[in-house]
C-alpha cells in the first residue's frame, strides 16, 4: 500500500463514513489468561465512546510506511492452501460471525504476543465501497468501482490509572480519584487483506508497530507465517555499522581514518535531500534504496571503489543483498558527536558548524559559535586570543 491509499481507508474510521456494526473483544491478563470477551454494537453505544473505538482502530493505519507500517507478502502457496490464510479468510467471509475462526485467532495472538500487563484485541470487519475514480483523479461517489471488505486487528495495552485527587461538582470538594483500568493506544496491530491499487488484494496484509525497536516479531510469525522487516531503529544501527565497519577494516588493513566525519555528513545529507525530492514530486509509491542506489550515494561522497565493494557484501550478511531499505529509517533527526567524555547534539541542517581538526598533533572536533553560546543555561563569551 502507498499512502494514498492508508490515507483513503484511514478516512472511513468515522462514525458516518464506517460500515462497522460491531466490534470483537478479548480482555487478555498478564497470565495470558482471558478475563472477558464481548461483542460490542456500535449502533448501540453512545457516539462519543464510538469515535473513541474507531479511532482505537484507526491508529494501526498510523504511522510512517516502512518504519511503523510494514508490508506483509504471503507466497502463493500459502494464499492457495494454507491455514494462516483460510483462518484469516475465514474471519473476513464471516464478517467476524464465524465463532470457531475467532476463537482461534484469539489462541493464536495470546500464544505468541509478547506484552506486559494486561491487553485487549479489538477486531473489526468494514466494507466499503469504493468510489470510481476518472484517469484526471476526479472521484465519483456515485459510481462504486468495487466493493473491498476488510478486517482490522488493534491490540492494546490496558493500564492502571494513578491515583490522584480531582474535583467533584455535586460535593464542591477535592476528593481521591478512583484507580481503573483504561485502554492505551495500540502496540500491534493489522489490517486485512491489504488494499493495493484500490482495491483487494489476498497476497498481502499491512502490519502495524507502535514502537520502532520493537516490531513484535513472534506475533507476525503466528498469524502470517511472514517474516518482518528489521525495525527501522535496528535498520539505521545496522546501517552506520556497516559504514563503520567499512572504513575500520579492507583486506586487513587498518583504514579508519579514511572514515572522515566530512564522509558521514555527506551520506546523511544526500539521502536527506532524496528523501525531499520525493516528497516534492508527490509519488505516491514510498521511496526505497537497492544497495546499488547506496553504493552510488557513498561513490558520490568520495568513498573509493575497495571501500564500496567492501559495503556491498557487508549490507548483504545484515540485510539481504536483494533488500530494499527505506532512507527515512537511516537518517537521523539529529547529528551526535560522540567521544568517551563529550556528546554534542548538532541540528543536521547545520552540521557545516562542526568540523575536525589535528592541531600540534592533537585530534579536535571544531564547533563554530557565532550565535549565543550557553553553558548550563549561563551565557559565555568567547574571548579573542591576545
Amino acid at each position: 500500500m502507498n499512502e494514498k491509499e492508508v490515507a483513503e481507508i484511514r478516512r472511513r474510521f468515522r462514525p458516518e463514513k464506517s460500515n462497522i456494526t460491531h466490534v470483537r473483544v478479548c480482555y487478555v491478563n498478564e497470565n495470558r489468561e482471558i478475563i472477558s470477551q464481548f461483542n460490542q454494537s456500535l449502533a448501540m453505544t453512545e457516539q462519543e465512546e464510538t469515535e473513541q473505538i474507531l479511532a482505537c482502530l484507526k491508529r494501526v493505519l498510523s504511522g510512517t510506511l516502512g518504519k511503523n507500517l510494514m508490508d506483509v507478502t504471503f507466497t502463493t502457496q500459502q494464499v492457495v492452501d494454507s491455514e494462516e490464510h483460510r483462518l484469516l479468510m475465514a474471519l473476513k467471509n464471516s464478517a467476524l460471525n464465524d465463532e470457531e475462526a475467532v476463537q482461534a485467532f484469539y489462541q493464536k495472538v495470546i500464544q505468541s504476543l509478547t506484552i506486559d500487563g494486561h491487553y485487549m484485541i479489538l477486531l473489526a470487519f468494514d466494507t466499503y465501497d469504493v468510489p470510481y475514480r476518472t484517469k484526471d483523479g476526479e472521484t465519483q461517489e456515485e459510481a462504486a468501482s468495487e466493493v473491498y471488505s476488510y478486517l482490522v486487528c488493534s491490540v492494546c495495552p490496558v493500564k492502571m490509572t494513578k491515583p490522584a485527587l480531582s474535583y467533584f461538582a455535586r460535593d464542591n470538594l477535592l476528593h481521591n480519584r478512583s484507580v481503573d483500568w483504561v485502554l492505551s493506544p495500540p502496540e500491534v496491530g493489522f489490517l486485512f487483506p491489504a488494499f493495493d491499487d484500490r482495491a483487494a488484494n489476498l497476497y498481502n496484509a499491512l502490519y502495524y508497530s507502535r514502537n520502532l525497536a520493537e516490531n513484535h516479531e513472534e506475533l507476525a510469525e503466528a498469524v502470517f507465517h511472514c517474516d518482518l522487516p528489521m525495525p527501522a531503529a535496528e535498520q539505521r544501527e545496522a546501517f552506520d555499522a556497516i559504514l563503520g565497519e567499512t572504513f575500520d577494516t579492507v583486506l586487513g588493513e587498518t583504514l579508519e581514518e579514511d572514515c572522515s566525519l566530512d564522509v558521514v555528513q555527506s551520506v546523511q545529507e544526500r539521502l536527506q535531500e532524496m528523501i525531499q525530492e520525493h516528497k516534492e514530486r508527490k509519488e505516491a509509491e514510498p521511496l526505497t534504496l537497492s544497495v546499488r542506489t547506496v553504493k552510488n550515494v557513498l561513490e558520490g561522497c568520495g568513498v573509493p571503489e575497495t571501500r564500496l565493494e567492501a559495503f556491498e557484501e557487508k549490507y548483504g550478511e545484515a540485510f539481504g543483498a536483494d533488500t530494499e531499505l527505506s532512507p527515512q529509517n537511516l537518517v537521523d533527526r539529529k547529528l551526535q558527536v560522540k567521544t568517551p567524555d563529550v556528546v554534542i547534539q548538532v541540528n543536521p541542517e547545520r552540521s557545516d558548524l562542526v568540523q575536525t581538526r589535528i592541531i600540534n598533533g592533537a585530534k579536535y572536533i571544531l564547533i563554530r559559535a557565532e550565535g549565543g553560546v550557553e553553558v548550563n543555561g549561563v551565557d559565555i563569551h568567547i574571548k579573542e586570543e591576545q
